[in-house]
């Protein structure tokens, strides 16, 4: 055979086609898919299903079809199923493409991002079983219609033995569709409380907290339930609280909102509500950003609950005991700020009778912004923020107090705190009345004047502070902080 015949071949152009096509397809999606996967684009995979199989796959199917026509051969097999080959997995990449495209990078909120996944896998076998048959007729010459009656009429049987199986999938279906909640949200049901972790075709998977609790999709559909992230965006915590029938249940009261209206987590413009509910007990609620801040909000409540109600003299729990409020450690305490107070011998033992000691907890608000102290703080251990509340609930950070050092000096002025006073760690402190050390500041210049020089000291921070960040400076709490 001559070169000159030898391009007039049947199998001439489709087999160059293929040995030069091939590579050059090859590198072009081999260097797209590169670039898809490094800006993390999930397109890459399409690309990469393309370049691994259906491109090699058609190449295999072009030769094999051409050469099985050259030689005259009846026997068509080989190029038959290399040909299904390639047309299943054409079948798999355009699937994956409609997906890509109106799923994978879905809007959130739209229909799209709703629909759930069920339906799309659903959807995604009958396609291909739809693809199969007329591939099958295509390629193989198969009588796909007696198939298609067959399935119908053994799905009718099928759909007649299991009808009461099939509708209880069926009303599980209707479920997602219509779904009234979505991975993670928090529902009620039967007794059963926790957050949603998994959905499938046939039940619904839920964390207690203690477990998995695995509830069928058809007995959600069957009964009413409470999807407790859906409404306001608030959630409403209730606790019980114990404390003794000695407690008067206004002080009690007044202690609980108290601490959960400085929770980190409570809902912004909320009120907590107390009531006595008989006996010792208090009842508790406040609102938090959805049920998943729950558990946190109420470990922090506690915490900080234990160490307030020691400072109020009342008895959580039943409990009226403190043994960290001792003489000894009061008189160790007095003898250890002695030295900031200038006191020595009975100076300082006039001064046990009427100071106290306390502990805050860490993220407590020891002293707030904007309040007149009445009494002096010494920091006997722990450390204190002082920080510069802001209008959106943050705070901006202006020093730190430590060990040795007070707080609440403004006292003897008589003047409101520009700062809050919060506790990074647990916190101890010596509480010194003012009207104590109003005859102390008075017989002692030098001590008046050192009280000064820290108020002003401190005055000068907080101007340093609001001036080095004079976009927060409009949203402080105090307005007059600006410099």
């Amino acid at each position: 055979m001559s070169v000159l015949t030898l391009w007039q071949q049947p199998w001439f152009w489709p087999a160059v086609a293929v040995v030069v096509g091939l590579p050059v397809i090859l590198i072009v999606l081999t260097e797209v898919g590169s670039n898809l996967e490094r800006r993390g684009n999930p397109g890459y995979k399409l690309v990469r299903l393309a370049r691994n199989f259906v491109v090699p796959s058609a190449a295999v199917a072009v030769l094999l079809a051409e050469v099985t026509k050259s030689v005259g051969s009846a026997d068509f097999t080989w190029a038959k199923l290399f040909t299904t080959l390639f047309g299943f997995l054409a079948i798999l990449f355009i699937l994956n493409a409609f997906n890509l495209a109106l799923f994978t990078n879905a809007e959130s909120g739209s229909w799209r991002e709703r629909l759930p996944s069920i339906f799309v896998d659903i959807a995604r076998i009958i396609m291909i079983a739809i693809g199969l048959a007329i591939l099958f007729q295509v390629v193989w010459g198969t009588d796909v219609g007696g198939l298609f009656t067959a399935l119908g009429v053994t799905s009718i049987v099928l759909g007649l033995a299991l009808q009461g199986a099939i509708g209880s999938v069926v009303s599980g279906l209707l479920l997602l569709f219509e779904q009234p909640f979505r991975l993670g949200d928090f529902l009620e049901a039967g007794g059963t409380r926790g957050r949603v972790i998994e959905v499938n075709w046939r039940a619904v998977h839920i964390d207690t907290g203690n477990g998995v609790q695995i509830i069928p999709n058809a007995s959600l559909a069957g009964s009413s339930f409470t999807n407790l992230s859906r409404g306001d965006g608030g959630y409403t915590v209730t606790t019980k609280v114990g404390f003794t029938t000695d407690d008067p249940p206004a002080e009690v009261v007044a202690l609980l909102v108290g601490v959960a209206r400085g929770l980190p987590g409570i809902l912004p413009n909320t009120q907590p509500v107390a009531v006595p509910v008989g006996g010792a007990d208090f009842e508790l609620s406040f609102e938090v950003r959805g049920p998943a801040a729950e558990g946190d909000a109420l470990a922090v409540f506690r915490g900080r609950l234990w160490y307030a109600a020691r400072r109020a003299n009342l008895g959580l729990d039943g409990d009226t005991t403190d043994a960290f409020v001792t003489p000894e450690r009061t008189a160790d305490a007095v003898r250890e700020i002695a030295p900031l107070l200038h006191l020595a011998g009975d100076d300082a033992a006039a001064l046990e009778p009427v100071v106290r000691l306390q502990r805050f907890a860490a993220g407590e608000t020891i002293l707030d912004v904007g309040v007149v102290p009445t009494s002096i703080l010494f920091v006997l251990r722990g450390v204190v923020n002082l920080a510069i509340p802001l209008a959106d609930g943050g705070l901006l950070p202006v020093a730190r107090v430590e060990a040795g050092d007070y707080l609440g000096q403004t006292a003897l002025t008589r003047e409101a705190l520009i700062t809050s006073s919060i506790a990074l760690t647990e916190v101890a402190v010596l509480r010194v009345p003012v009207e104590s050390l109003d005859g102390l500041v008075r017989a002692r210049p030098r001590l008046a004047r050192e009280f000064g020089e820290v108020i002003e000291r401190r005055r000068q921070q907080v101007s340093e502070t609001v001036a080095a960040a004079p976009e927060l400076a409009a949203t402080t709490v105090l307005p007059g902080l600006t410099p």
